[in-house]
């Protein structure tokens, strides 16, 4: 109990008994029960949601938390924890992608209000009092100049707001020709939200039992995608003529499509003009992908690699299961120039390789 000893240190002597909140128990329990260790950095924020749980649950002011760290330190699995041991129900858990798709969407549906982000904020927080907001990170000066006025209405409206982040604030939105323009969002941050690292020397997706529960993990990335390897996995063949799906109001391209399996090569989803919508869309319907013929993603447009990028995250925030075909191994085929490759590496890293097999010694 190492780590609730710590908690107890964190949250000192004057604020409410430990026992008020039920998060710190929870995260050792359920930490016990996976066979982890709590980093120094996860026990830190573990205190920080349990004495802000406090406050919400005493009807106090309570403070937003920002957690950031490098990819696979646990900062999705602290968020993932807060919410389900929260005992509130006016709370939601999003995903980056998701939420500001739908957000985009709700404004347009509501452009002719004269304020139609409160409007859409309105009807999709309701009475949210917790948000738990997963994987924020900013490439679009369009979504920096919406995230400035959204993060402003969630603290003038009490809310919550839980982030995590493979960026500290200061590194979000780095191209320098807009980064100077999202610097009052930055300030906001560091006004309004505690700001932790969340670091660990171990990557806890590498663990055996970070994989036991998960579809995208149970996955393969085959390579180079030979036909006898296409025939055993019974994956469509390399030429395989492609056909229209529709997908909301547009048609994209497909290699194969039944029941809850769908098939598509890299250039249908990410060297055409797809966006994350398209990919949400798709997860309604399909549960098991296949793609084909990944390239090596430093040949590619910055454009078409951060496409890929965000197709990964959505298939994996989705827990969908995923077969990749690839030309080259993965660590050659994954050496692109975008910022969020390393995420990207860390969850493909979690599908089972499927590589050529070595050709015998003739014998003599």
């Amino acid at each position: 109990m190492a780590a609730l000893s710590l908690i107890r240190r964190l949250l000192g002597k004057h604020t409410a008994p430990l026992d008020a909140s039920p998060i710190p128990a929870f995260f050792q329990q359920k930490a016990e029960q996976q066979g982890y260790t709590l980093s120094t950095g996860q026990t830190r924020a573990i205190a920080a949601l349990a004495r802000e749980t406090q406050h919400l649950l005493a009807g106090q002011p309570a403070r937003s938390l920002y957690l950031h760290g490098p990819v696979g330190r646990g900062k999705s699995w602290l968020l993932d924890g807060f919410f389900q041991a929260l005992p509130i129900a006016q709370k939601q858990r999003v995903h980056f992608h998701d939420f500001f798709a739908q957000l985009h969407r709700d404004m347009f549906t509501h452009r002719e209000q004269d304020d139609a982000l409160a409007v859409a904020l309105d009807e999709r927080l309701a009475d949210c009092r917790v948000l738990c907001f997963d994987e924020f990170h900013v490439h679009d000066i369009g979504d920096a100049m919406l995230i400035t006025r959204l993060f402003k209405a969630l603290f003038e409206r009490g809310v919550l707001v839980l982030v995590t982040s493979n960026y500290a604030p200061q590194g979000l939105l780095p191209n320098p020709l807009y980064h100077e323009r999202f610097k009052p969002v930055i300030d906001l941050i560091d006004a309004r939200m505690e700001v932790l690292e969340v670091s660990s020397p171990q990557d806890f997706r590498s663990l055996p039992q970070a994989q036991s529960a998960q579809r995208f993990t149970s996955g393969q990335y085959v390579w180079p995608g030979t036909a006898s390897q296409r025939a055993a996995l019974d994956l469509p063949a390399a030429d395989c003529p492609p056909q229209p799906l529709a997908v909301g109001h547009r048609t994209l391209m497909c290699r194969r499509h039944a029941g809850r399996s769908v098939a598509f090569t890299f250039n249908d989803l990410c060297e055409q003009l797809t966006a994350v919508m398209d990919y949400l869309l798709l997860c309604q319907d399909y549960d098991h992908w296949v793609i084909d013929g990944l390239p090596q993603l430093a040949e590619c447009p910055i454009a078409v690699q951060q496409r890929f990028i965000n197709l990964v995250d959505v298939l994996y925030d989705r827990d969908k299961h995923l077969v990749l075909i690839g030309e080259q191994p993965l660590d050659i085929a994954l050496g692109g120039q975008a910022i969020d490759l390393a995420r990207t590496a860390s969850r493909l890293g979690q599908l089972q390789q499927t590589c050529p097999q070595p050709v015998p010694d003739p014998v003599s």
